[in-house]
């Protein structure tokens, strides 16, 4: 166990990217012990990425894609802005709403970073917003991606840890919330201390505007709830709904009503049973084509066919990260490291609330030097017996370790955020992670909230009796 981990964190140092290390690390091993054959590497490997859950990734990937090409995320900036650039700090309190609405239909931090984050960033500083101001507020609410549903960490973790990934989906919209309440604060707080005002002037009308958008939204579901209670099938509710909702969207010609109703088609259509949350992952990709080729008309075959290929490379590099993790959490298992690990936390304390500050501190760190993908394929194993002998809910500490790594994706020296941020601001690494480290805050609180007030993460999940 020790050359295993020894080996990886050699090829670590030296820079060889993660994904070789842990897989080369593991071959070392396997040749040193002689335990078994190498052809292992190659089984293990196959059978890491053979799972019908693991489909969701690529076209999660692709509808975040498709989002950013077909001009979506220009709507929701639009969208946002109507609706809180009147407040103090306003583009600050844009970002953040705007990385909610975005997070609703793509599962990952970097698409929001790199699609979203480029126009905020360049809009605030147009507006005489310091960079690393800007820069900071775009790092921490590109965290909202894989909180909010859908999220592709909780795919990986669901599929890991078997357990619903419906459920997981649901548990993440309460810290959501939680998490933009406390970012809007910290924006509030800023733009107090530096006696910043809105950024537009506040209209009644445009605020209405938006505020009608996100009505006619919300009236979606509702309309389908009443039709259902008048004896009306879900499937007919539905079907009208949707009838009514294109000819209201066609007649009024409204900004981002259709890319707000995406994360209620994804969420509204696994909590009713009709695809689970893979089938609901190619939902979002039928609705990015949509939106991008009928609705908005402003997709092309060309830009369509870049969309596609960013998205082959991607998930290449994503599962090469999961089928090099399995190997090494399999060889973790095998040679007893998991179960060293829990006698090892046991013999300090069988107390559910110390373990999970143990644990917390654990993936902290970790979350700084590996992949997030990675992170969960090698962590599960080794965490999940101690999570379920002590009695914490597998779902509740899903949401705790993927908001762990999504800090660690802010920071030095492997995260993925700070390297996109770094790029698109033009600010060195150092700079960046300095402007970055005030937003830590407001994370760190929401993590302490969801780590210890389990209610948070698991009432959603419990009310609707599990999420299908």
């Amino acid at each position: 166990m020790g050359i295993l981990i020894g080996t990886f964190l050699l090829l670590m140092i030296f820079g060889v990217p993660v994904a070789v290390s842990m897989a080369g690390a593991s071959l070392l091993f396997l040749l040193w012990s002689g335990s078994v054959p190498d052809v292992v590497i190659a089984q293990r490997m196959i059978a890491g990425v053979e799972s019908f859950p693991l489909l969701a990734v690529p076209f999660f990937i692709l509808a975040g894609n498709l989002m950013n090409i077909a001009g979506i995320t220009g709507r929701i900036y639009n969208f946002a802005v109507a609706l809180v650039g009147w407040m103090r700090g306003g583009l600050g309190q844009v970002n953040i709403i705007g990385s909610v609405v975005f997070a609703g239909m793509s599962g990952t931090a970097i698409a929001d970073a790199a699609g979203l984050g480029t126009i905020e960033i360049k809009a605030m500083k147009d507006h005489g917003y310091e960079t690393e101001f800007a820069v900071g507020v775009t790092a921490a609410s590109a965290t909202l991606g894989p909180i909010l549903p859908p999220s592709l960490p909780f795919v990986i973790y669901g599929m890991m840890a078997n357990v619903s990934i419906g459920s997981l989906f649901l548990a993440g919209i309460v810290p959501g919330v939680v998490l933009t309440l406390l970012m809007m604060f910290t924006v509030a707080y800023f733009a107090r201390k530096n006696n910043w005002g809105g950024d537009v002037a506040f209209d009644w009308k445009r605020l209405a505007g938006a505020s009608l958008e996100v009505l006619v939204v919300l009236a979606f579901p509702f309309s389908i709830w009443v039709m259902t209670q008048f004896g009306v099938s879900a499937n007919t509710a539905t079907l009208i709904a949707f009838a009514a909702l294109l000819a209201v969207d066609w007649y009024f010609d409204f900004s981002a009503v259709m890319a707000l109703m995406a994360p209620v088609i994804l969420i509204g259509g696994m909590t009713m049973g009709w695809f689970t949350p893979t089938e609901a992952a190619v939902a979002a990709v039928i609705w990015a084509l949509f939106l991008g080729l009928v609705r908005y008309r402003s997709m092309s075959l060309r830009t369509l066919a870049k969309a596609t290929f960013d998205t082959i490379e991607t998930t290449a590099s994503v599962l090469f990260i999961v089928t090099a993790a399995s190997v090494f959490a399999w060889l973790l298992t095998t040679t007893q490291a998991a179960q060293t690990l829990t006698d090892a936390i046991l013999a300090v304390t069988h107390n559910k609330w110390v373990f999970l500050l143990l644990a917390n501190l654990l993936i902290l760190v970790v979350g700084c030097f590996i992949d997030t993908i990675a992170a969960i394929t090698i962590l599960v194993p080794i965490l999940l017996p101690l999570v379920l002998k002590l009695g914490i809910d597998p779902i509740h500490f899903g949401l705790v370790m993927t908001l762990n790594l999504m800090i660690g994706l802010l920071h030095p020296p492997l995260g993925m955020v700070l390297f996109v941020l770094a790029r698109v601001s033009k600010l060195s690494v150092e700079r960046t992670t300095m402007a970055i480290l005030p937003w830590l805050v407001p994370l760190f609180i929401a993590l302490i909230v969801i780590t210890y007030i389990p209610s948070v993460s698991m009432w959603l999940p419990d009310l609707v009796g599990g999420g299908k």
